[in-house]
């Protein structure tokens, strides 16, 4: 962090916000750091995840067989949107009693972490300083309320998927199909040829595996975490504006614009994000059910 001293103001806003409050104090945890506790990213997924689960419960609690309200109407329609999407990719009926509502809570969950990003940048380190908290070297001096721009929390979710893929992998096909599978697929062979491709195989299978798991967790961060620097980048107009010439007001309309546009903007990425997580979690748990 010296060099943050000698940066551009600028630059040390920047880096500033990108940095996490954790247990090793000042580090910038920008890749994946499984020493690491990112106090802030477990804090916000926690909330949100409790906030989705409050809002699954009150609709199912507030639920009638007759004319239904909007919470009700609403959350039906979500109902009947990922339940859909689970029956045209996931054959088995008894899998989908389960996967099919673990796609729903990941997809409302996603959704609210996401939307966090459309929080003023400033507002949290405003708050935290006037309560006394966010001051140089304070508890909350540093603070990142988006949890799905911390690489850690996207990879865990994609991790949580890849658990799932092997058991029902193994569950589907059995222990000794699904290893088999690992082997011979999906170059498929015969004799002693099956014996020369098995380690090409058994590579191959492990690639995919990896891909599908990585792939998913980086979509989301990458998203994520680019639309978190822009709406820094925007603030940084904002904070140009600090008078009345023709420049400065040019900028502090540009940044009113800019911000409005780009947060407009950012609610598609932020429903889609969590839509794309949701359908491809549905897709990998589906071609666990399915050989080479």
């Amino acid at each position: 962090m010296a060099a943050a001293a000698d940066a551009s103001p600028q630059a040390a806003y920047i880096q500033h916000h990108l940095v996490h409050n954790n247990n090793i104090g000042k580090k910038q945890d920008l890749i994946a750091n499984f020493d690491v506790i990112n106090y802030d990213s477990i804090f916000w997924a926690l909330v949100t995840g409790f906030i989705a689960i409050l809002f699954m419960w009150l609709a199912a609690r507030r639920a009638t067989a007759g004319v239904p309200g909007r919470l009700q109407a609403f959350v039906e329609m979500l109902v009947d949107m990922v339940d859909q999407q689970a029956r045209s990719i996931v054959p088995s009926e008894e899998t989908r009693k389960f996967v099919a509502p673990l796609a729903m809570t990941v997809f409302l969950w996603i959704v609210l972490m996401n939307a966090l990003d459309l929080i003023p940048v400033d507002l949290a380190h405003v708050i935290f300083h006037a309560i006394g908290l966010g001051d140089v070297g304070g508890p909350l001096h540093y603070h990142r309320i988006l949890p799905t721009a911390d690489l850690n929390v996207p990879m865990g979710m994609s991790m949580g998927v890849l658990l799932l893929m092997l058991y029902y992998g193994i569950k589907i096909k059995h222990p000794g199909g699904f290893v088999k599978e690992l082997f011979t697929a999906p170059f498929h062979a015969h004799g002693f040829a099956a014996v020369l491709l098995a380690p090409a195989n058994f590579l191959l299978n492990l690639v995919e595996y990896a891909a599908k798991s990585v792939s998913l967790g980086m979509r989301l961060f990458g998203n994520m975490f680019a639309g978190e620097l822009v709406f820094m980048l925007i603030a940084l107009l904002g904070g140009a504006w600090t008078g009345f010439n023709a420049m400065s007001i040019g900028l502090g309309v540009g940044h009113i614009l800019a911000g409005s546009v780009w947060a407009i903007f950012h609610i598609l990425i932020v429903l889609l994000q969590a839509f794309i997580f949701m359908m491809l979690t549905l897709v990998y748990i589906g071609q666990a059910h399915e050989g080479h």
